[in-house]
């Protein structure tokens, strides 16, 4: 069964290609080579196909050909985003626009001073949140608690061609529970504390929740954590839209319980689900989700 490893996919070559597209024939000029990218992996990501196909036809209710279609533009989609993610590092934020849906709840939580939680998702493109933030004069520490193993050498490359250092602080879950001690120093000095909620691996403790119709394995840390830390919750997801733009939102959890870590799931998963229905293409979660392809 493939599940997720706690790797994201992608290579340094990968990077540099992008990098290279965007600084000499511009960004919209990149997404055309994306299609030769998209049609190679359409045919010959076996695996990731097969999971996504049924992403699309059993929990999405797709037909057949519309099923296909999806796949293709999915994995176009995908690239996309990376392209613009590197572009935005790279100190071409001005090519891009965005409107902002719900402002007003994180400057609230932030109003009481007390920290806050951010639980997001693989989908969108949530890495780019920052440099969005900077222009409406949001000031604020963003710490993003991560079990992802990613190549150190990848994330070094961005860093060298980016213009300006990202600002997000990572911390990395450990076995020793170290990492809930910087959780909570952050909160003390009203921060914000950002899981991801949708990605869970082998080993690790899990929530069981419903997602599109069927059970499916959630990580329990993001919602253990975030419902016994007596902070406000907010749902956050920075999603692509045409012509360069992109549509941040945010939401409050709503009617969650102290220390009630199921009660807090069933609302992210009912979140999490009204945002792949309106973008389901830019659900990048690539494996066997729901535990339900032999």
């Amino acid at each position: 069964m493939n599940k997720w490893k706690g790797k994201s996919k992608g290579t340094i070559l990968g990077y540099r290609i992008f990098v290279w597209c965007i600084r000499n024939i511009g960004i919209r000029s990149s997404y055309f080579v994306l299609y030769f990218v998209a049609f190679y992996y359409f045919l010959f990501e076996k695996k990731s196909n097969r999971y996504y196909t049924y992403y699309f036809r059993k929990r999405l209710n797709y037909s057949y050909w519309k099923t296909k279609i999806s796949l293709f533009k999915s994995y176009f989609t995908f690239g996309t985003v990376l392209i613009d993610k590197t572009a935005i590092s790279a100190g071409l934020r001005k090519k891009y626009t965005y409107e902002f849906d719900g402002i007003e709840n994180l400057r609230n939580l932030l109003a009481e001073k007390k920290g806050g939680v951010l639980i997001s998702a693989h989908i969108g493109n949530f890495e780019i949140a920052e440099h969005f933030f900077a222009d409406i004069d949001f000031d604020c520490q963003i710490n993003l608690v991560t079990t992802d193993q990613e190549v150190t050498v990848i994330k070094e490359y961005l860093e060298s061609v980016s213009v300006k250092a990202s600002s997000i602080k990572f911390i990395y879950v450990k076995e020793d529970m170290s990492h809930i001690f910087e959780i909570n120093e952050a909160l003390s000095k009203n921060e914000l504390i950002c899981f991801t909620g949708d990605r869970y691996f082998e080993g690790s403790k899990f929530l069981e929740g419903d997602l599109l119709g069927k059970s499916a394995k959630f990580p329990a840390g993001p919602f253990l954590i975030a419902s016994r830390l007596g902070v406000p919750v907010v749902y956050v997801y920075v999603m692509k839209e045409k012509n360069l733009h992109y549509h941040l939102y945010a939401r409050v959890a709503q009617n969650v319980k102290k220390r009630d870590a199921q009660g807090l799931l069933n609302s992210y998963t009912q979140n999490l689900e009204s945002m792949i229905k309106k973008y389901p293409l830019q659900w990048f979660n690539y494996f066997d989700f729901w535990d339900d392809i032999d």
